[in-house]
C-alpha cells in the first residue's frame, strides 16, 4: 500500500481512483489486512472517494447548462440528457 498522498489522488482520472477503492473496499471486507494497513487503506479510501465526489459534482456543473429568467435572474438547471 502506499502512501496517502493528496496531490497523488488529485492527479488521478475518476476512473482510477473509483477502481482503487474499489480494491481497498474489498481488501477491508476480506478482513485479511494488518490493522495498520486497515487503518492507511481505511484513510487513503476517504481520499479517494471525496476525489471522485470532487470529480462528479465537476461533471454535474459543466453538464447543467446557465438560464436566464424573464426577471434576468441567472440560474443552473440540469441539461436534458434523454
Amino acid at each position: 500500500m502506499t502512501e496517502t498522498d493528496p496531490a497523488e489522488i488529485d492527479a488521478m482520472s475518476f476512473e482510477d481512483a473509483l477502481a482503487e477503492l474499489e480494491q481497498i473496499v474489498r481488501r477491508l471486507e476480506g478482513g485479511q489486512v494488518k490493522l495498520d494497513e486497515a487503518i492507511q487503506s481505511y484513510e487513503r479510501g476517504a481520499l479517494l472517494k471525496q476525489h471522485c465526489e470532487r470529480k462528479l459534482n465537476e461533471a454535474r456543473q459543466r453538464v447543467d447548462r446557465i438560464v436566464v429568467g424573464p426577471d434576468g435572474a441567472l440560474s443552473a438547471e440540469p441539461a436534458k440528457l434523454d
